[in-house]
């Protein structure tokens, strides 16, 4: 057969679905019960007056073609949305429904990107987003992004990385897998490099709902001057439990608005106007279910992080948004995280080695919260029990003699410290 393209080379499926099926196969197979922890999907069912909006639109025939941009209804209600929540005013023609927030990023990065480009991504990060850009035939960058300061970019090692190719930047705030906010600060600093250098900028935004100050995340698209090379993309999977029906959007610059839409248009033709008539009745009605969400999710983490930090030697920093705990297994300096996620499966808890955020996430394990809290304790005490009886085989825990008492003493300070301005 004649030879695939080069391209097929350049892009990989992603973590997250390759450990959910690594799973999936063992409950298959061998019957066991597993707990999902590695899959950012809620247990939340879609509000029933969103599913409702669906319904009665499929049954008032909304089946048909519709404009590859969005309708003009779900258009507005996204445009009033971002403007009332970003405090920025956002025309609707300026906004694209996307197959997901994936979508937005595959049309804007493939728009931007050639070979040679380079771009500048969070590490540890989303994994699509070194995916496309690889595809795209560019040049991820990492920008590391350390505990050490609140996983909040450092500035100086920010701009150390610009050269004459850097061309875009993608931020993602509240971030996946870290859970932190970019603080205004942050990102004032952040777009003062962005203009001196004139780079595109992807605003990831898609937990901006579930930040844990019930205020919406900052971003820096409001700031001056940034709107005009900002892409902000959001979408309604997490905080409205929209997953399936993959309803993304973002807010594009003029410039790009026309090339994205040819790609979009010949990519997929449109999005199916009953799910964008869901949309419109997500961000239109009842907005108490996102409240419901982020309030139990608030509940999740204050249950996983400090049982996380009762384990000997472990370190996992306070989320301040988002569904996801990082647990830091540098104290298992003889096992990769991906070993530890294998050897945690097999004790029925199945979660996201850190390695496939990049090098910086290697040192950790992603725990997504998005089951139930009866749920989430069985499976922190699967956690606790491998930890205390088989994590000892690949490191000297034994060496770690303070009494559990002092060591919580120990790590309630540090984390006040480390959580005592905002972050």
């Amino acid at each position: 057969l004649p030879p695939l393209a080069n391209r097929t080379q350049r892009i990989s499926s992603t973590g997250a679905i390759l450990a959910l099926e690594r799973a999936q196969e063992l409950e298959a197979q061998e019957g066991k019960d597993i707990i999902h922890l590695e899959i950012g999907e809620l247990d939340f069912d879609t509000p029933a007056h969103i599913v409702e909006a669906g319904v009665a639109s499929l049954r008032n025939g909304r089946s048909r073609y519709a404009p590859t941009a969005g309708t003009p209804e779900c258009r507005e209600a996204i445009a009033d949305y971002v403007s009332e929540s970003r405090k920025t005013a956002v025309p609707p023609q300026h906004v694209l429904c996307t197959p997901g927030v994936k979508g937005a990023l595959y049309f804007t990065i493939m728009t931007l990107i050639e070979a040679g480009d380079e771009v500048i991504v969070p590490n540890p990060g989303f994994t699509a987003y070194n995916a496309i850009v690889n595809f795209a035939g560019g040049g991820p960058v990492s920008l590391p992004l350390r505990a050490a300061n609140h996983f909040q970019p450092d500035i100086d090692e920010l701009r150390s990385l610009i050269t004459p190719r850097s061309k875009l930047l993608i931020l993602n705030s509240p971030g996946n897998p870290t859970g932190a906010v970019f603080s205004q600060k942050t990102l004032e600093s952040i777009a003062e490099i962005v203009l001196e250098h004139n780079l595109w900028v992807i605003s990831d935004e898609i937990y901006a709902q579930l930040t844990f100050s019930g205020e919406i995340a900052p971003s820096i698209y409001t700031l001056p001057d940034m709107a005009g090379r900002t892409i902000l993309m959001d979408g309604f999977s997490k905080a409205y439990a929209m997953t399936g029906w993959r309803l993304g959007f973002g807010v594009f610059p003029e410039p790009l608005i026309a090339p994205v839409l040819s790609m979009m248009v010949n990519d997929h033709s449109c999005l199916p106007p009953f799910i964008m008539d869901a949309g419109v009745a997500a961000l239109r009605g009842d907005q108490s279910c996102v409240v419901t969400i982020r309030e139990e999710l608030k509940q999740r983490r204050d249950l996983v992080v400090p049982a996380l930090n009762r384990l000997p030697g472990v370190v996992c920093p306070q989320p301040q948004g988002a569904f996801y705990a990082l647990m830091d297994i540098s104290a298992l300096p003889h096992i990769s995280s991906a070993q530890l996620a294998e050897q945690l499966l097999d004790a029925g808890v199945s979660l996201l080695p850190g390695g496939v955020f990049g090098k910086y996430g290697e040192q950790y394990v992603r725990l997504a919260y998005t089951v139930s809290q009866e749920r989430l304790s069985e499976a922190l005490e699967k956690i606790k029990s491998w930890w205390l009886v088989d994590g000892g085989s690949y490191n000297q825990l034994s060496t770690i003699h303070q009494p559990l008492s002092q060591r919580e003493n120990d790590e309630k300070t540090q984390n006040d410290h480390r959580h005592g301005h905002g972050f």
